[in-house]
């Protein structure tokens, strides 16, 4: 199971993913919680789209929530969920994503705004990943402040539990994670990362509310962490790295 061979959780140092080899074609699954999670891992994604594998992305909610009121001239949350969806698509033609690999789940809320743990939504994550069989899901990592981000991987973990699901979770490192065991890391350039960074300014909402509330962008915000993953696990002569918990299923 693509990992299997090479990688015994707590026994390796994190593994590389530029030198390890895996076999063709893959079929991997991003369950995205927000318009923009897709994108936070786009050097990892980028890696697998230009070995040829499938890439399939489902946006879990609208992300209504985080565009700032008035902005773009959206005021009301249908405004604002389009808006970022027109974002998201935005980014995934600037990746190379075929459009009908993208689906916006819109995952019924609570009265807090994040996806319900119920049956129904249950259903719709386990339908998606069984009409698509994939190798790898990736998500940001359950151990995080954000409660839709928690939710995601919960209502994931249920269906792969449920439905005896063999794949691989490759959960990431995101701003609002809270802990996590480092398996896998992308190292990558700087040139890669000007590219990464364009990609993420084309969710203009997030990265003006970046800037009106942080005083940095989106681009910033995202690459600062990688550039700190880097520093941090000194992996090779590359300034950036994404990092991930590999989790096995089935």
């Amino acid at each position: 199971m693509v990992f299997s061979s090479l990688y015994t959780p707590a026994k390796n140092s994190p593994l590389n993913l530029r030198q390890l080899f895996f076999p063709s074609p893959l079929t991997l699954v991003v369950l995205a919680p927000h318009p923009d999670d897709f994108d936070a891992i786009a050097a990892t994604l980028r890696f697998f789209h230009q070995r040829g594998d499938i890439i399939h992305l489902a946006v879990l909610t609208t992300g209504a929530s985080g565009v700032e009121d008035g902005y773009a001239n959206a005021h009301t949350d249908a405004d604002k969920a389009a808006l970022r969806e027109q974002e998201q698509t935005a980014s995934c033609a600037f990746f190379g994503l075929p459009l009908e690999r993208l689906s916006f789940l819109r995952l019924p809320p609570d009265e807090k705004g994040n996806p319900r743990l119920d049956a129904d939504n249950h259903e719709r994550i386990r339908d998606y990943l069984l009409a698509r069989k994939p190798d790898l899901v990736f998500m940001p990592h359950g151990n995080d402040s954000n409660v839709t981000h928690q939710r995601t991987y919960a209502l994931f973990r249920a269906v792969a539990l449920a439905e005896h699901l063999q794949l691989w979770a490759v959960l990431n490192q995101d701003a609002k994670t809270v802990a996590m065991q480092t398996d896998l890391v992308t190292p990558f350039d700087e040139a890669t990362a000007t590219w990464k960074a364009e990609m993420l300014r084309l969710h203009q909402s997030q990265h003006q509310r970046n800037l009106n509330s942080r005083g940095h962008g989106f681009d910033d915000r995202v690459l600062s962490i990688n550039r700190k993953s880097a520093a941090d696990l000194n992996f090779g002569d590359d300034e950036y790295a994404e990092c991930f918990e590999l989790e096995r299923f089935g």
